[in-house]
Formats: C-alpha cells, structure tokens, sequence
C-alpha cells in the first residue's frame, strides 16, 4: 500500500491550538505552586531555649541561649533581647557554646534588669544557605505589659524570597537544559552540533544560568536580612555574603559557567564544522568529489581520530564542568548538612546530573522534533537509552536521598516535605508513564523506512531563487528573500508532520516535558523546605519546658521501640507543675491519635545539678492508653529530667526524655 503524506490540516491545526493553551495550564499549575508554597524554612530548627517561651522566672537570667538542630551561622546581632519598652537589653557579643554535636549560641544580660516581660528576637543561616528566624518571650518576675510587637516577618519571606525563589528555579532549569541538551547533542545525535535550534537551546540556557546565578547573588543579603530589594546594592552586605558558603558556591558557578561557554563555543564551532548540514538533513562530509576518491580513505580515518579525539576532549571537559556545576548546589544545601554529609555530596551530585541529562534531554529531543525535519531514528533510539540509564540513576539516589531527609514513615506523611516528596513521586511516575509510550512511538519509527528517515526536503531552486530582474531593487529582494525563507519553511514543516509516527513521539515527549516543567518547581520548593528529620526533630526533641505559676506542666514526646506498631507519642501533664506534691496524667498515642494501650510503662525524675535521683514513679493505669499518679514529690527548683520508658511487646522498649523547669 502507498502511503500518501498527509496535507497539514486539521491534525497539525489542532497540535497548534493545543499548544498555547498546555502552556497556560503549565504556568497557571506552576504559580500555584509557588503561591501555596510556604516561607523557605531551613534546615537548621530551633530545638530548645534558656528560658523558653512563655517561662517565669524568679530572677533575671545570666545570659540567654538557644540550641539548634543543625549548624548555623550567626553574628553579635543575631540574638537581640528587647526590655518591656522595647529597649535593648543584651550586651550584643555573641556566645559560641557549642560542644560535639550540641549547636547552642547564647548572649549575655545587662545586669539588673527589673520584672516584666522580655522580648527574644533572633536570627540565622543554616548551613544549607536557607534564613531561619523566630521570636519568643518570657518574663522576671511576673508577666507584663510589653511595647514590643513580634515580627510577623520571617526570614525568607516576602517578596524578595519569591525574586529568590523564582530565579533558584530557572538556575535549576538553565543547568538541566545545558547541561541535558550538551549530552544529547555529544551522545545521540552528534549533526545537532551544526543545527540552529539546538545551538540556540544551548546558548539560551547557559544564559538563564548565569542571569538566575548573578540575581542570586544580588539577592542573597536582603534575602536573608532585611528583605528590602534596594539591599541588593549594598556593598558591605555583598561582601558579607561572599564570605559565606552560599556566596563562595554562586561565585564558584559563575567561574564555572566561564568554562561552560569555552565549551559551548568549541561545541558549536570546530565541531559543529565537522558536522556542517546542508539544510536538508544529510551531513555534507558525507558528500565527496568523485576526483578525490583515492584520497578519501586516508583522509576519512584521520577525519575520524580527529573527531574521535574532540568528542574525547568535549565528553571529559563538559563532564567536569557539569559535575563542578552541580557541586555548586550540594556543597551549599540539604546535602552538605544532616548525617552522612561525605556521602550525601556526591549522591546529590549524580542526582542532579541525571536529572539534567533525562529532563534536558528530553527538551532537546522535542526541540529537535519541532524545528528540524531530518533528525535520524537512531538519534532517538540513542536518547531512548541514556533516558533510561539516567532514570535508574535517579531513582536509586533519590531513593537515599529521601531516606536521608525524612528518616520515617511517619515523617513522609506527617510534615511539608514529606509531602511534597511524595508529590515529586507521583510526578515522576506520571513522566514515566509517558515515557513508555514515546518509546512504543520510537520502536514504531525504528521500523519505518529508512528513506523516509533521512532522505533530504526537495527544494526546487527555481521556487525559491530571487529572480535576477527584482535584485536591483533592494527592498524587492529582500521581500522576495522572506517569501523564499517562508516557502522553505513550509515545506519542511509539512514534510516532518507528513510521518504520523513521528507526529506522535512529538506530542508524548510534548507531554512528557509539560509534566517535568512542574516537577522541576516541586523540586525546587523542596530545596527550601525543612526536612522531615529536621522537622520531627524540633517538635520532639529534648527542650527545657518550663513551670509557669498556676498553668501545668504540659509535654509531648514522640517514641520508636523499633517493633511491630512500636510508634506512637506520650503525653504528660504534671498539675501544678511546682516544687512539692504534684499529680501526674500520661497518656500514650497512636501516630494517628488513638490510645495506646502499653504492657508497662515506668516515668523518672532526675535533677542532675544537686545529684538527686532518678526518683522513680510507677503510675496506675486509670483506662486504656491514660495512666496517673498523685503524690510526686519534687523537693527542689531546678531542670528535671523526665525519663518516660515505654514497652510495647516483651522484647520491645526505648526511653525518651525532656527537660522540665521548676521555679
């Protein structure tokens, strides 16, 4: 049967209204997840304070301190302590009180500060380069009236974080195009070095790179302090900000993307000429004089070691350059703090590297398919391939990637990021759905006619020459010459969307980079988003409550024997909470709320300033999942230490612990 090309009518009409209206869709979904995006919180969270919010305490403290989850960086004006009229009352030298693992900073009081309420402000970078701040107050003597008002800005909000955010996500965008259309271009389809669309790709890319990486250095200071965007200028806070990691990586990225255009400019010159296209989709350097036929053996093999020996040279150049780029981010994010640090650095390196050749990739393909009318199957079989590579690639480092991060089941489901990552699996599920079917499409086009593959457009010269009689008129010729260049054109289009096999990898690589376009911004808000470690860990972790006059003592603590159903939280309450006789409630919990009735369950009091106890206490079971005992006797003011044992089957046990203040 002869097949006869289709004209390009209603299939083509169609694929043209589509796609305006996919973009819309694309970019309405992406603003969505920009507006309901959360202000950045950093890796860093504050798990305890001296005092803590909300405390009363009999007399002034000597100094204030707080303690941190991961490293941070701070400065004398980090910590400011605001007296009842909004005066600063600290001395404004910060406190290194760190000691092994324990991140703690403090300042120091005046002395003599009289009763009232007390304002703590504080402010700092995590070290993965996100602002975290917050705001607590506490009171000598008696609570107050204050002048202060708490900020109701945080760092990283504001309309300098959504510039910031904004120009994170085409950084990300720029790196995975460059970097994934440069690897397409050298592993699959080598004659895309010689064509404009994917030289402009390329260079555009590299582009938004730099301009993304130059806003983030502007925006850097007012990012993470004052928020305005006239800071962006200020010298003193653009040198401060090069003496931080996050500085030194941008500033890094710029030296390297200085390396990336030496690259670029020897990709699309000496090689490119190597593979210079006719325009009609056969490479001329296959196209030899019959007179030099007995040279052209000779002249073939040292033409091939010549291009062996730049496709070498480009592959390990652009290799290094890439992995130096994306260095730039591990160095300065998630990966660089948490546990396993030297490991998690160059996973996160050959996460991003996959992520730039499977999603640049695919975007080069599809610019290939739209704008060039002679890309060989094989090219697409190629990408097929290293497609598939870089998604195993991606999966098993994204498996330890999300296995480091979010550390639970419960944490997957129970905080922003998990979320969010669960979001990014489905995502890429979805995108790899489709990819199968554009490789039902590929193994279609492997089968079709060679001839329909790479055989040239037929241009008749006599159709698009400018005829000699209108050349003297220079505004006839140059109007001929558009009319010519638009003929060609739609030729050439009509002749690419005359194979309906290729017409229908077009449109599922179409679909398969809409979906990547909005699981690049998830990623991107998951760069900013503290970690479900992280976040499970502020709101368990052992921090000093304190015993306010006429309020109880209340307390959570989240628990993990490590058995079957061996997770949940207890709950205590002590009533008053003050030295002397006080009544206990505990009650335990399931993850999704509901009691837990435990086979034993034994709490202890320890104030190891005055070396007294643990005084053990065997509360009674008062209904399932609650337990109480009256009579606990705490003779003196001071941090007590309650240990909670929790044994939830015969073999199955742990013991958490949290600080309580008295007096």
């Amino acid at each position: 049967m002869t097949a006869t090309a289709p004209t390009p009518s209603t299939a083509r009409v169609r694929a043209t209204a589509l796609l305006p209206r996919l973009t819309l869709v694309l970019a309405a979904l992406l603003a969505a997840f920009f507006a309901a995006a959360a202000p950045a919180s950093a890796h860093a969270a504050l798990t305890a304070s001296d005092p803590t919010d909300g405390a009363v305490v009999a007399t002034a403290p000597a100094q204030i301190t707080l303690s941190f989850s991961e490293g941070v960086a701070m400065n004398g004006d980090s910590i400011r302590v605001l007296d009842p009229q909004g005066k600063r009352v600290d001395t404004g030298e910060l406190r290194d009180l760190c000691s092994g693992s324990l991140i703690r900073y403090g300042t120091a009081l005046r002395p003599g500060q009289p009763d009232g309420t007390y304002t703590v402000a504080w402010q700092a970078i995590s070290a993965d380069s996100h602002p975290v701040s917050g705001a607590f107050t506490f009171s000598i003597g008696a609570p107050s009236e204050t002048a202060v008002t708490l900020p109701s800005r945080t760092a990283g909000d504001g309309p300098v974080a959504v510039a910031y955010g904004i120009a994170r996500y085409v950084a990300y965008a720029g790196f995975a195009v460059l970097v994934g259309a440069a690897a397409f271009i050298l592993l699959c389809w080598r004659r895309g070095a010689a064509q404009r669309p994917m030289q402009k790709l390329v260079v555009r890319a590299w582009v938004a790179l730099t301009v993304a990486t130059l806003v983030m250095l502007l925006l850097r200071n007012p990012y993470t302090g004052s928020g305005n965007f006239a800071d962006a200028f200020d010298l003193a806070g653009l040198k401060a900000v090069l003496e931080t990691k996050s500085g030194a990586s941008l500033v890094s990225r710029l030296l390297l993307l200085g390396a990336a255009a030496l690259f670029i400019t020897v990709l699309f010159g000496s090689y490119a000429r190597r593979h210079t296209s006719d325009g009609s989709g056969s490479d001329t350097s296959d196209a030899r004089d019959a007179s030099d036929a007995s040279d052209a053996p000779e002249a073939s093999e040292e033409d091939a070691k010549g291009e062996s020996d730049l496709v070498f040279g480009l592959g390990i150049g652009g290799t290094v350059v890439a992995a130096g780029i994306a260095a730039t981010w591990a160095l300065s994010e998630h990966a660089s703090t948490g546990i396993q640090p030297a490991l998690a650095m160059p996973v996160d390196i050959l996460h991003l590297l996959a992520v730039a050749v499977w999603l640049g990739g695919l975007t080069a393909l599809l610019v290939a398919l739209h704008k060039v009318p002679g890309i060989e199957r094989t090219a697409i079989r190629r990408f097929s391939t290293v497609a598939f590579t870089s998604v195993v690639v991606l999966a098993c480092t994204g498996t330890y990637q999300a296995w480091r991060q979010v550390g639970s089941w419960s944490a997957l489901t129970g905080t922003d990021y998990g979320r969010l990552l669960l979001v990014k699996i489905g995502l890429v599920a979805v995108v790899v759905a489709i990819a199968y079917t554009s490789r039902k499409w590929t193994s279609r086009l492997a089968g079709a006619d060679v001839s329909r593959e790479t055989s040239p457009v037929a241009v008749t010269p006599a159709a698009d020459a400018v005829p000699d009689a209108d050349t003297s008129d220079p505004r006839r010729a140059a109007q001929l010459a558009r009319q010519s260049a638009a003929r060609r054109t739609a030729r050439e289009k009509q002749a690419r969307d005359a194979d309906p096999d290729r017409a229908g990898l077009r449109r599922s690589v179409l679909a398969e980079a809409g979906v990547a376009v909005v699981l690049l911004a998830v990623t991107t808000i998951l760069t900013s988003t503290e970690p479900g470690r992280a976040a499970e860990l502020e709101a368990g972790r052992g921090s000093t409550a304190t015993a306010v006059p006429d309020r109880a003592v209340k307390v959570t603590l989240p628990f993990d024997t490590g058995g079957q159903n061996g997770k949940g939280s207890v709950r205590l309450q002590m009533d008053p909470g003050r030295v002397g006789a006080n009544t206990l409630h505990v009650w335990a919990e399931t993850p999704d709320g509901k009691p837990l009735d435990l086979p034993e369950l034994k709490v202890s009091f320890t104030l190891e300033a005055k070396e007294i106890g643990p005084l053990p206490v065997l509360p009674e079971r008062a209904a399932p999942g609650h337990w109480t005992a009256s009579g606990v006797q705490l003779p003196l003011t001071g941090d007590w230490r309650i240990d909670v044992t929790i044994r939830t089957s015969d073999i199955d046990q742990t013991t958490v612990q949290k600080n309580v203040k008295i007096g």
